[in-house]
């Protein structure tokens, strides 16, 4: 009788050991694990804009950095002076907003959206100049050339499309990534431009006549953004194999790899090239399972964002204030400023210390 009841106690702790063990890890990630931080006074939270009403896709900074422009999945895109966080302009779109970007000269916003169309819009009237339609499926990324002339498209139908931004035509329609293309940008002088995917894989294009012109399979997972720097010599690229890697564009070759422990989502050069930030997952892949079922991470949020010096590959400064992933990052023209996006529905707004 007593083993009877022995072994029944066995069979019951045997089962719920592992539970108390899983459960104990679970809320040690959400709870209590912190990547590690760097504080160096850098960086000075100012203000925090939470009037989107979904995620915040995309935020620019207006060319004079008097105003912030964002994009959501609620189908809007908001206009901010950046100073007070009053919204001065509201966009609508029929459809959800996956990436949004503003011209060079700030005349412009043209969207990607969950309905498959680029949109161009009027910054000041907030009219619609143009749709360009020719993609299958979600467009995930866009991006205006600097002299307003082009615009390029990638998303679900892994091809990169290159639109004449007067006649609306499709100029190329670049084909060689296999699955979806997370990422676009245009080179400074616009000869060129440079897509990701999730195949791992960077592309670089001739604009004139969508000749393929270097391609990079280094990343050993999905490629999710990429950036030029501002004088065009450098490529930066952000994946979900961890890591950030920098690039010499003419020689093609890397030049260093920073190592982080999230995904990472974004990227961007300030205006002297000497600094990226970063941003992406907010958490290791046990914390972001947890946030799935949670939600966000307002008790102890993770490292959403990082600012590292290029040359030196270095971590300046760490941002914890998002309580979720951060889906993109921008500098200001003055390189005062950073501001990010975010899944939590939120954008920070940073002031640089550049004392420091």
């Amino acid at each position: 009788m007593n083993l009877a009841i022995n072994k029944k106690k066995l069979r019951r702790y045997l089962i719920i050991a592992p539970l108390v063990i899983i459960i104990g890890v679970l809320a040690f990630y959400q709870l209590f694990y912190k990547s590690p931080r760097v504080d160096n006074g850098i960086a000075k939270l100012q203000m925090i804009f939470d009037k989107h009403k979904h995620f915040v896709t995309s935020v620019r900074f207006s060319p004079d950095d008097s105003l912030l422009i964002t994009s959501s999945i609620d189908s809007t895109i908001k206009i901010w002076k950046k100073t007070s966080g009053e919204i001065i302009r509201e966009i609508k779109q029929p459809s959800g907003i996956a990436y949004m970007d503003l011209s060079k000269d700030g005349k412009y916003i043209v969207t990607g959206g969950y309905d498959s169309i680029v949109r161009l819009f009027t910054t000041n009237e907030g009219g619609l100049v143009k749709e360009f339609k020719g993609h299958n499926g979600t467009v995930w990324h866009v991006a205006i050339s600097n002299d307003n002339k082009k615009i390029a498209s990638g998303g679900n139908d892994a091809v990169v499309n290159i639109w004449d931004v007067e006649t609306g035509d499709l100029l190329h329609k670049l084909k060689g990534h296999d699955r979806i293309v997370w990422s676009v940008k245009f080179s400074p002088d616009g000869l060129q431009v440079v897509s990701s995917s999730f195949d791992y894989s960077i592309k670089l294009w001739n604009v004139s006549d969508g000749r393929l012109i270097w391609d990079n399979k280094e990343h050993r997972e999905t490629v999710v953004d990429i950036a030029f720097s501002h004088d065009g010599k450098m490529l930066a690229s952000t994946s979900d194999d961890k890591t950030i890697k920098i690039w010499n564009v003419a020689d093609q070759k890397l030049i260093r790899t920073m190592k982080v422990a999230e995904h990472v989502q974004a990227v961007a050069f300030s205006p002297d090239d000497k600094r990226v930030i970063t941003g992406g997952r907010d958490k290791p892949m046990i914390g972001e399972f947890l946030q799935q079922i949670f939600g966000d991470s307002k008790f102890n949020p993770g490292v959403s964002s990082r600012l590292w010096d290029v040359e030196s590959g270095n971590l300046l400064q760490t941002f914890s204030k998002h309580s979720n992933d951060v889906m993109d990052v921008a500098y200001s023209h003055d390189g005062n400023w950073i501001a990010t996006t975010s899944t939590d529905k939120t954008v920070e707004l940073w002031k640089l210390n550049e004392q420091k």
